[in-house]
């Protein structure tokens, strides 16, 4: 794989966010669903997923800018070792050190380096790196990931329902939600992405929170405006309220006005450390059109003050 700076189009030096927010513009234009015809398209986006999986991975970060790893996340010889060179000799770092003459001893050489090889009988040579043919070998690269997007209701992605997926073999998983769902965090699926010379690849799963037409999130809490009548906001009444596992009763206080807040606890998000949020309920009065009733009451009541008058008006 390519360096997945270059990937993703960013500079080495760039914060999370900035390849957070590259990655996103990529998997928008590279998206499966919209480059059906253009299966380059394709894979250049589980590419883009590969990179940003492996920069956003502080551990794996670090190794490959310090070249322990390519971007497959693959060891990389020591030294250079197996980066190729013809002949008698090896090359690490760039230099050449010629082993065709009698000048040097190779067993001593690699015995001084790395302290404990060994010749072996027939004048080759043998340590704890596995022998000097064992540094020519690099593990073999596994398949390309393959990225997926699934959409998940808002109600679930709260109580963390097991989500089912299937993937382009027709194989269904269940998958359990994980504490901290946020829109956008990705699962991995060990193995199961394209095959390849080293095992397959894996899968990178989106998960897309929906919105929903009366619930709203804030950060691990939800909000919701719940209407109530006038009579309940007045004489105060135990009242059903919805909420992502289900309805539960709710008291609304007596003389209880619009924009008054209430809170059930444990009700909203699932917290990444444990526990979960709240949610917070609005109290909207609604009043009938056109009652007669109400209309007498309202002309003949003059007890109600002046609720603007804290505001200097």
């Amino acid at each position: 794989m390519a360096d997945p700076y270059v990937t993703l189009g960013v500079a080495r030096s760039a914060s999370e966010d900035e390849i957070k927010k590259a990655y996103r513009k990529l998997a928008k234009e590279l998206h499966p669903d919209r480059n059906k015809d253009n299966p380059k398209a394709s894979e250049k986006f589980s590419q883009v997923t590969q990179a940003y999986d492996l920069l956003t991975d502080k551990d794996k970060r670090a190794r490959f800018d310090r070249g322990e790893i390519d971007g497959d996340g693959n060891p990389i010889a020591p030294f250079g070792f197996g980066s190729g060179g013809g002949g008698g000799g090896f090359q690490p770092g760039g230099g050449h050190f010629d082993f065709s003459g009698n000048d040097a001893d190779i067993g001593d050489l690699f015995e001084g380096l790395f302290g404990g090889g060994k010749r072996g009988g027939g004048g080759g040579f043998s340590g704890g790196f596995g022998g000097f043919g064992g540094f020519g070998r690099r593990a073999q690269p596994k398949g390309a990931n393959t990225a997926y997007r699934l959409a998940v209701s808002f109600e679930d992605a709260a109580k963390l329902a097991p989500q089912r997926i299937t993937l382009r073999d027709g194989k269904t998983i269940d998958l359990k939600l994980p504490a901290g769902l946020e829109d956008g965090t990705q699962m991995r699926l060990a193995g199961k992405g394209e095959e390849g010379p080293g095992g397959a690849g894996d899968a990178i799963v989106t998960l897309e929170i929906q919105p929903h037409r009366f619930y709203t999130r804030d950060g691990d809490d939800i909000r919701l405006d719940l209407p109530v009548t006038l009579a309940e906001a007045v004489l105060g009444a135990q009242v059903r309220v919805p909420t992502p596992d289900g309805p539960v009763m709710l008291t609304v206080p007596k003389g209880s006005s619009s924009g008054k807040v209430l809170r059930l606890k444990a009700r909203g998000f699932h917290k990444k450390g444990g526990g979960r949020g709240d949610l917070f309920v609005t109290l909207m009065v609604e009043l009938p059109v056109n009652d007669d009733a109400l209309i007498e009451f309202a002309q003949g009541w003059k007890n109600g003050g002046n609720p603007r008058g804290r505001m200097g008006v």
